[in-house]
């Protein structure tokens, strides 16, 4: 037990620092560090022609929007070209289109989901630019998307008979350029830096060396010589955790010892997951200066997650689970807690690392798995988390607005049609993409490559495209999914999920921020409060679980059961 408590309190206590000065980098305060950063900043923003004036909705949006696709093109080039470019000592080949979409995709969208082996498809460059260069980019703009809502609800100057109407058109979201290119050098390349160069004292390679070619030990095989995948490993494996990215430069992720080679780097990973998600939610309380709201976000994501580790640590542990599978595929060093307590971290938060396989797990450890992600607000990723929340906290105040006989209203401003259309979309999307395409792919067997049948089948189908939506990317596994249905299906997930939950909470602030505001009083719902969050609790609980209660039950329940007779 002493890595799970370490490891939640140690990532309280760092987090606590680290978002206050994530709230001053992303209100662009004065700092003492001016005098170094602008160095670097100001050249960037001359040649991409930032002005350092705010952007309302459609400029914002079209700003990331057009980022992303500039992105994803360079992206698939630079996959579908690799084995023409430099660093490439291994001579890993092309990589096919569907599966270079995917990729590209994936990593676009703080998901890292892996249809490939990293080390066997992709070279130093693809690894260095479209893999470690995406797990910088994407997180930072969940952040950049998360402070423009924030903006737009909390911090829009007072209406008063002088001034101009709020119209969408004249609402103030910030720069997005500067929103990107700040936190950037500010913040996660520093703290990539620091852990990357604590993974490399723990013993993950960091080279640009091709790997070296050994003899095997056991000479009765056909092979005498294997080769040893090595390259920058520690710089990826830092962003990855740090980022709420996932994946891994090796196949089997950091269960592989070059990997995650310690007990100790073991904890470093985990801290890393938990580290810039919790302390975004610290940056809230000193960005809006609201810390009532910031202690009842904490304080309701803190319950979620240790509700969700607990069950998980019981469940890979209970007597209920066969001892003979109690450490299949999982890596022995470890053993099952850590394992199980990795499993439940990277998917509370949109990490979607692991370090053993998600398919050998106890049946109800797959199923608070599968909770987490749908619920996709327990931590979430970097502001795409937050986000999120934001989308569960509007539903809960139109519905306690109701139950309680009043006009729904958050925060002095009344939620009407528009906001309830837009919430009703975010919501309605997930059992329609995930369900919808889960069906097909079970009605078509031929198209999954499952490699179990049954309950445990439908679990690993069901899991694919709800790790895809939640933009988690952790893998059930046991499917074969690299073909061009698993890709472009998968791809859809990843896309509807990412963007939905990134740009419809700040259509809804923006909404809400043109509307008159009213004091708020003691008739006014208060949402700050212990009574509320468990409220909040419930609606979430009641989405996640009753949407998808029936494919629960014909899939890990009936996996659970049919182990237990």
């Amino acid at each position: 037990m002493w890595e799970f408590i370490s490891v939640f309190i140690l990532a309280m206590v760092f987090a606590y620092p680290l978002g206050r000065y994530l709230a001053d980098v992303m209100q662009a305060q004065p700092m003492k560090s001016d005098c170094i950063f602008k160095w670097i900043e100001r050249p960037i923003y001359v040649v991409l022609g930032v002005k350092q004036v705010g952007m309302n909705w459609r400029q914002y949006l079209g700003a990331f929007i057009i980022s992303n696709v500039l992105l994803l093109a360079t992206s698939v080039a630079i996959l579908m070209t690799q084995a023409w470019l430099p660093l490439n000592p291994d001579h890993i080949p092309n990589m096919n289109w569907d599966l270079a979409l995917h990729t590209s995709i994936s990593f676009l969208t703080n998901t890292n989901q892996q249809h490939y082996s990293g080390q066997a498809q992709l070279s130093y460059l693809s690894q260095m630019t479209v893999i470690v260069g995406l797990q910088y980019l994407s997180p930072i703009m969940g952040l950049a998307l998360l402070t423009a809502m924030l903006r737009a609800l909390f911090l829009q100057p007072s209406q008063t008979e002088n001034s101009e109407k709020k119209t969408w058109k004249n609402i103030n979201l910030g720069n997005f350029w500067m929103d990107m290119i700040r936190p950037l050098f500010r913040f996660f390349i520093p703290l990539g830096l620091f852990f990357s160069l604590l993974l490399t004292f723990q013993g993950v390679p960091s080279t640009l060396s091709a790997g070296p070619t050994v003899q095997v030990l056991d000479q009765a095989v056909e092979v005498q010589t294997q080769h040893i995948p090595l390259g920058p490993v520690a710089p990826m494996v830092a962003i990855k955790q740090l980022g709420s990215n996932g994946g891994g430069w090796y196949g089997p992720n950091s269960s592989v010892p070059l990997e995650n080679p310690t007990p100790l780097s073991n904890v470093l990973e985990m801290l890393a997951i938990l580290l810039i998600p919790i302390s975004v939610v610290f940056m809230i309380g000193r960005f809006i200066q609201r810390k009532k709201l910031m202690w009842m976000i904490l304080g309701t994501m803190l319950l979620m997650s240790l509700a969700s580790t607990v069950f998980t640590l019981w469940a890979e542990k209970s007597s209920l689970v066969p001892n003979i599978a109690l450490m299949e595929g999982k890596e022995v060093r470890f053993g099952a807690e850590a394992s199980a307590l990795w499993g439940s971290l990277t998917t509370q938060v949109n990490n979607g690392s692991v370090n053993m396989m998600h398919d050998s797990a106890s049946p109800l450890t797959g199923l608070v798995e599968l909770s987490n992600m749908l619920i996709n607000a327990i931590w979430g990723g970097i502001g795409c988390g937050l986000l999120q929340f934001f989308i569960y906290l509007f539903l809960a105040v139109f519905i306690a607005g109701l139950m309680t006989g009043r006009t729904p209203e958050l925060f002095g401003r009344k939620i009407e049609v528009t906001e309830i259309k837009l919430l009703a979309l975010v919501i309605l999307l997930q059992p329609v993409v995930i369900l919808g395409l889960t069906a097909i792919a079970i009605a078509f067997p031929s198209l999954t490559g499952n490699s179990n049948p049954a309950s445990h089948a439908i679990s690993q189908v069901f899991y694919e495209y709800v790790s895809a939506f939640a933009n988690n990317g952790s893998g059930f596994e046991g499917l074969a999914d690299n073909t061009v249905w698993w890709n472009l299906s998968a791809s859809v997930a990843l896309l509807a999920g990412r963007y939905s939950v990134l740009i419809i909470p700040v259509l809804i602030a923006v909404s809400l921020a043109t509307k008159p505001k009213a004091d708020e009083t003691k008739g006014s719902l208060q949402i700050e409060s212990p009574t509320f969050a468990l409220t909040l609790i419930g609606i979430v609980l009641i989405l996640t679980l009753l949407q998808f209660m029936p494919v629960l039950v014909i899939g890990p329940i009936a996996d659970y059961l049919s182990v237990k007779i």
